[in-house]
């Protein structure tokens, strides 16, 4: 199966850490130079409080990035979608779309921290139903010629929103999640799902419910895509890396319990492990994989490019 290799970026770090956005341009032209096919990043405002994350907005450095790179695709992995004014985020996506020559892949979800929604002034219960207006607003805007619409003080009367984004007739969207509201609306309002550290059980148990539940709404479910982030280290045996990529993964990121999202997903070990590792992953049916590489060392990028992917592909 043809499966594409995307990298997140290091626009979000640990505690006492602060993201330095010239190393991730120098990293996002390295990628493209290295033939991946996607760069994606994170996306919060406000996350932690002591101790705080610190991450630079996500629109902002792919727009930076996408200045400095010429064909490498462009993904938010995920945009919190309920925190932003609709109307305003087709335009900025539109303007990155056009930016990027039609390279924007819009990867949204409704969110899960509280107080970010809190400190914008949001009300986070209802998270879910302000996801699902502003993405069928955004989508009407880059899509319809003019739009009317009044709902939650949002007030559109023959609203037009100029230009319409680069990519005819709109940039891909995938939705991020897990519970079955959102396993629907991948099924009924997306171009396809993100998910975030899933086995390759796991990955298949959800996917084949988002596939049937196309087929209840009247989609064709082969024409939706599915897309899985995974951390990876490729480097020494794995029951040494093994150590080091916990204590990473336990320290600076979050997995949900209640979910089939786990550290147990983790790729690493020697270039042949991890090969072995990703290969059920493949198998699974998904269409993209995120690499997280381990503490995005440039060392590893350079691993996962010659080492990794080209044994996957042969």
């Amino acid at each position: 199966m043809n499966v594409d290799f995307g990298l997140a970026i290091r626009n979000f770090v640990g505690p006492n850490e602060t993201p330095d956005a010239g190393e991730i341009l120098r990293y996002a032209e390295r990628a493209e130079a290295l033939g991946f096919e996607s760069l994606w990043a994170w996306d919060h405002i406000l996350l932690g409080v002591k101790p705080a994350f610190p991450i630079l907005d996500s629109l902002s450095i792919l727009t930076a990035i996408a200045s400095r790179t010429n064909r490498i695709k462009l993904g938010t992995g995920i945009l919190v979608l309920p925190l932003r004014n609709p109307v305003v985020v087709a335009k900025v996506l539109a303007s990155l779309d056009h930016i990027s020559k039609g390279r924007l892949i819009l990867g949204v979800a409704a969110g899960w921290y509280a107080r970010e929604f809190n400190a914008v002034g949001i009300p986070f219960k209802q998270r879910g139903r302000l996801f699902e207006q502003n993405l069928e607003l955004l989508l009407r805007l880059w899509t319809e010629e003019s739009v009317t619409f009044e709902a939650n003080g949002l007030n559109l009367r023959e609203a037009v929103l100029l230009p319409k984004p680069y990519q005819k007739p709109r940039p891909p969207v995938l939705i991020g999640g897990y519970v079955e509201t959102v396993l629907r609306r991948v099924a009924r309002m997306a171009d396809g799902w993100l998910t975030y550290f899933y086995t390759p059980e796991g990955f298949i148990k959800s996917w084949t419910k988002i596939q049937a539940y196309a087929q209840e709404y009247g989609r064709d479910p082969k024409a939706l895509t599915a897309t899985n982030q995974l951390a990876i280290y490729v480097g020494p045996p794995k029951v040494e890396a093994d150590a080091a990529m916990r204590q990473w993964l336990t320290t600076e990121w979050d997995v949900a319990s209640w979910s089939d999202s786990t550290i147990e997903h983790a790729i690493r070990g020697t270039a042949e492990e991890c090969v072995e590792q990703l290969r059920p992953h493949l198998e699974a049916g998904v269409h993209r994989i995120i690499l997280i590489p381990y503490r995005y060392q440039s060392e590893q990028v350079e691993l996962i490019a010659r080492e990794v992917i080209p044994r996957l592909s042969a």
